[in-house]
């Protein structure tokens, strides 16, 4: 039907746009911009000619790792061990 569905209350409407401006034209592909967490969940393709077909793709948005801290343990002086140390949530 050339038109996105973006269900209740998602925040999807000025993310979400067809990749080709015509869907009609075999490729209905869509792009998802500034993906968050709360993205997470099934997208649904529905195709309608004379009948319809449909596809469920499930897409799980992973957080980005925050910046790792990096610490060293132990004495810098050649021929001796340290330890390197780094974190991140």
């Amino acid at each position: 039907d050339h038109h996105v569905n973006y269900g209740s209350g998602s925040g999807l409407q000025d993310r979400v746009a067809f990749v080709q401006n015509d869907p009609s034209q075999y490729d209905a592909s869509i792009r998802l911009a500034d993906l968050q967490v709360s993205d997470t969940g099934t997208y649904q393709c529905r195709v309608k000619k004379n009948t319809v077909a449909v596809h469920e793709v499930i897409v799980t948005v992973q957080e980005k790792p925050a910046t790792p801290q990096c610490w060293t343990e132990g004495e810098l002086t050649e021929g001796s061990s340290i330890l390197l140390r780094c974190y991140s949530r």
